[in-house]
């Protein structure tokens, strides 16, 4: 299908583009009243993802109302998990938990490597969107990161610390390889169902990257990530490692087209890091929404010139929070928008 705006393809693949890019991570959420009427009909966070119309609805939302340059397909990091035999539920105001988890060797053997079937609902839910959006954007898909999924499915919910999971790194090495490697065969599968469905860029999430140490994100998190990017040829692939600011060097040698930065990453030193060869995307911090609109407009600005005309998608440096104001948000994106570097 011909994109009325390709924008975002275009800056991925490090196409010149007339103006930057920009869509937000958590865009199709809660700072979105019309998300949270649908919500509300679902009955619930889990229902929504699993229910292929009000998917696909909520994901076309920050297009119509938001104005921005890319759809991201709403679902969670969490399906994988479950298409894998390890079901979750989504409590309100507490977040995800799993009943079971994995501490044992036979744990891992009972799990299978999910396969497009087990996720239907998801690629479902991309062809309507890609149907109702008729070309007018990019659609993303997305995954999260296989150190990122290992991390739930031990702690089996959220953690400031995922001391649990980075105790099973090292007091179980070589059954943390055999999750890994099965988590890992699972997104692929995943992926590429989403890239058949109509993604056109795939995102992968590693929302804990920065709890594990340098070395030990290169033995358990990078290397599985590479894996993932290396067999997707179909679409360019965004790595978004949040805090891990030590691998930027070893993403600008993998086989990815963008990498995601966030807010403690500068700009400059990232590019000096990475190189030309990768788009990078980012990196405002979510909380900058709170404040004046001068304030927004400045900082944005400020963000733009700093990343430069080529390569570069804009984004924040993590997702937007429930609590910000959508008019700011969209100001926001309308300020990267009309942004001209002189």
């Amino acid at each position: 299908m011909n994109l009325k705006n390709d924008l975002l393809l275009r800056a991925a693949r490090g196409e010149k583009t007339e103006r930057t890019p920009v869509w937000l991570m958590r865009q199709a959420g809660r700072v979105l009243p019309e998300y949270r009427e649908v919500r509300r009909q679902a009955n619930g966070f889990k229902n929504l993802v699993e229910t292929p119309e009000l998917a696909a609805e909520v994901t076309i939302q920050p297009v119509d109302i938001l104005g921005v340059d890319a759809a991201i397909i709403f679902s969670d990091i969490l399906v994988i998990p479950e298409a894998m035999g390890l079901p979750y539920q989504m409590v309100e105001s507490t977040g995800p938990w799993f009943e079971n988890t994995v501490q044992t060797s036979s744990d891992i053997d009972k799990l299978k490597v999910a396969g497009a079937d087990d996720l239907k609902y998801v690629t479902e839910a991309i062809r309507i969107t890609k149907k109702e959006l008729n070309g007018r954007v990019p659609l993303i898909g997305f995954a999260g990161a296989p150190w990122t999924i290992l991390s739930y499915m031990i702690e089996g919910k959220g953690s400031k610390t995922f001391s649990k999971a980075k105790k099973f790194l090292y007091t179980e090495p070589a059954l943390s390889h055999k999750l890994l490697d099965k988590i890992t065969k699972s997104t692929v599968e995943y992926l590429k169902a989403q890239i058949k469905a109509g993604a056109d860029i795939v995102q992968i999430f590693d929302s804990w990257a920065g709890v594990l140490s340098p070395t030990h994100y290169s033995e358990f998190a990078a290397r599985y990530i590479e894996e993932i990017c290396s067999q997707i040829k179909e679409v360019p692939v965004t790595v978004f490692a949040k805090g891990a600011f030590f691998a930027r060097k070893t993403f600008a040698e993998g086989a990815c087209s963008v990498i995601g930065l966030d807010w403690n990453m500068d700009p400059a030193e990232s590019r000096s890091i990475i190189g030309n060869d990768k788009t990078l995307q980012g990196n405002m911090d979510p909380c900058l929404l709170y404040s004046s609109y001068e304030t927004i407009e400045t900082e944005t600005k400020a963000m733009l010139k700093a990343f430069g005309t080529e390569r570069y998608i804009a984004n924040l440096g993590h997702g937007l929070y429930p609590d910000i104001e959508k008019e700011k948000v969209k100001f926001f994106i309308d300020t990267v928008k009309n942004f001209r570097h002189s």
